[in-house]
């Protein structure tokens, strides 16, 4: 899984990958302007608002992770020849579902440490915008498959790492993405107004499942295993949260809806 050939400086190598995600958030912001100036509602109460608005608040955002990657593989020359993305083998699908376990997994299990000793979690905007309505989270299984998991991985996993591959060995590679990753949402907790310590408990959590998915594209070297893994990893946190909604009852809801808060308050970045 090493890497060997280093074309590139470790600092230049760290600014260009900070660069990168600080300029995928900015458009993040930038594209969901045309939903809040459709219905200025939706930034500040969601549930009142339609899907359609709720859903022109969350796609643009993941399409601006897509815009920054193809601009830097565009200004660079580097083209899309540059990303690693093919049908995947037997052995690469069963790869992507050890990824979609084993993310759960670890994620489930660190929300758990985090309740018995006490921290508090972070807040996560997206059950915002889903409630308890069945049918806005059908729309969210879609927007993850067809929307979030491709566009983040193909901007961390199939840039940002790949172009750490230039300065370090894979496993290093892996860990520094993973790190800058969840380094840079500390302002954006602190300005928000989270708790400190759960914002660095969050934080570290959610560095550890981006490892999880780096490590899955280190080893098959195709972006597809953890665009796969990433959106059966948020699918079962929808999926679990429509079933209980649509056909259990109360106690069930409130059941499902905390572990799907746990799942969501721990592992928000990667939604």
């Amino acid at each position: 899984m090493d890497t060997v050939n280093r074309t590139s400086g470790y600092t230049r190598s760290i600014l260009v990958a900070v660069g990168l995600i600080i300029a995928g958030f900015i458009a993040q912001t930038f594209a969901s302007l045309p939903a809040v100036l459709v219905d200025p509602q939706v930034a500040e109460a969601p549930l009142e608002t339609s899907y359609e608005v709720r859903a022109l608040y969350l796609i643009p955002q993941f399409i601006g992770f897509v815009v920054v990657g193809g601009a830097y593989l565009q200004w660079t020359g580097r083209g899309l020849g540059f990303v690693d993305l093919s049908i995947p083998s037997l052995r690469q699908s069963i790869i992507g579902i050890v990824g979609v376990v084993g993310s759960i997994a670890f994620v489930m299990v660190a929300g758990v440490v985090i309740q018995v000793i006490g921290i508090e979690a972070t807040s996560n905007q997206i059950l915002q915008f889903v409630g308890e309505d069945p049918t806005m989270v059908l729309i969210m299984i879609v927007i993850v498959f067809l929307f979030n998991a491709p566009a983040e991985e193909f901007l961390f996993r199939g840039i940002i790492q790949k172009r750490l591959y230039e300065a370090f060995t894979k496993p290093q590679a892996i860990v520094v993405t993973s790190a800058i990753f969840g380094l840079v949402h500390v302002p954006i907790y602190l300005v928000s107004g989270q708790p400190l310590v759960g914002t660095f408990a969050s934080i570290l959590i959610v560095a550890g499942a981006a490892v999880i998915f780096g490590y899955l594209y280190a080893i098959t070297d195709n972006l597809f295993v953890p665009i796969a893994a990433h959106a059966g990893y948020n699918a079962f946190q929808f999926g679990l949260l429509y079933l209980a909604l649509k056909y259990g009852n109360e106690e069930l809801i409130e059941e499902a809806t905390s572990i799907v808060v746990t799942l969501l308050e721990t592992g928000s970045i990667l939604l």
